[in-house]
């Protein structure tokens, strides 16, 4: 299922704004504002994913371009992806599903421009978590064992593919257990109804504060590069709007650096606390100081060849029917070009 949920919003333009005089130095730093004062749609659901898009708002880097961001909610990706294609939304946040490819496949035209969420090496925020007093020690271990997973044909059953060809088993050794509330598998594991659960942040966390399962190993020790979620654009917005688009990607990239500062280099960490505390439903300040948080690339690269592979994956599971022209699919233009007028992030 997508990371997005929530209503149809028609992308409309901002209030009228008188045109805006260019100033000798451009506030953002790099690029003028535009003159007129656009609105650009994302539908984003308060996901800690959706980092990148909080930060930039509350910091101001979307208004330095005269850019106006709006949230729109959807209550499914089935709604969502035909608005996205239509341009009646411009972003919007996603996870690699069958039904994903699918719609693509069958002519649903959006665009995979950036990352949007990965796991760190060795804190990953998406990996399985088992019982407190579990015998599973390693992976063999999970032979004969009941694993919970949220969904078929997505990103949880491809983790799960990975992590039990790691083990050396097939899924024949193993009882998969399907419960699509990750908040349902913190019970299952505390009364011992399964053994271990792919679950996400900040559930494994709070898991883990309360005694109830403790994390497993690190998915990344099977699934190094793992693309988990996505930033996808709308063609209208990559190909008719570039002025308008690459602004906004840079405001993005500026945002996703600001959160790597913070998290992975202490510097401003309690501004951005306070940003994922009020668009996020993590309202703990405190636990935001535990969690394994999403890994969101400081220059919006992705794991492009995994994209591909969760492609390869789905379709050789029979949950795909029709092929996809990766080259026009993928388009990180409007990405790489941002990343030529910024630089590369100095992760020093």
């Amino acid at each position: 299922m997508l990371l997005v949920l929530g209503g149809c919003a028609k992308k409309e333009p901002a209030a009228p704004a008188k045109p805006a005089e260019k100033p000798e130095e451009a506030p953002s730093g790099d690029l003028a504002p535009l003159e007129e004062r656009v609105t650009v749609m994302i539908a984003e659901d308060g996901a800690a994913s959706g980092a990148g898009f909080y930060i930039a708002k509350e910091k101001g880097y979307f208004e330095d371009y005269n850019i106006d961001v709006k949230f729109a909610q959807f209550a499914n990706s089935d709604e969502m992806l035909p608005a996205l294609a239509a341009g009646e939304v411009d972003i919007a946040g996603g996870v690699s599903t069958a039904s994903f490819f699918n719609a693509i496949a069958q002519g649903i035209d959006v665009r995979i421009i950036a990352d949007k969420g990965h796991n760190v090496p060795g804190k990953s925020y998406f990996t399985f978590v088992t019982g407190v007093d579990s015998d599973i020690k390693d992976y063999a271990d999970m032979k004969g064992k009941k694993i919970a997973v949220s969904s078929r044909n997505s990103i949880d059953s491809y983790i799960f593919d990975m992590m039990i060809e790691h083990a050396g088993l097939t899924e024949d050794d193993v009882e998969f257990v399907l419960i699509a509330d990750f908040g349902s598998m913190l019970g299952a594991i505390d009364n011992g109804s399964v053994d271990a659960a792919l679950s996400i942040e900040p559930l494994i966390t709070q898991g883990v504060e309360n005694g109830m399962h403790q994390r497993f190993l690190d998915a990344t020790d099977y699934a190094p590069e793992s693309q988990i979620a996505m930033v996808l654009g709308s063609p209208q917005f990559m190909t008719q709007e570039k002025e308008i688009s690459l602004r906004f990607m840079l405001a993005y990239l500026k945002g996703l650096r600001d959160y790597n500062d913070a998290f992975f280099k202490d510097d401003g960490k309690d501004e951005v606390i306070d940003i994922m505390v009020k668009h996020t439903a993590l309202k703990d300040p405190e636990l935001w100081e535990k969690v394994y948080v999403t890994g969101l690339d400081p220059d919006g690269k992705m794991f492009v060849e995994d994209i591909r592979k969760q492609f390869e994956h789905y379709k050789a599971a029979g949950a795909i029917s029709g092929d996809i022209d990766f080259d026009t699919a993928i388009d990180t233009s409007i990405t790489e070009e941002a990343l030529k007028i910024l630089g590369p992030y100095d992760g020093g």
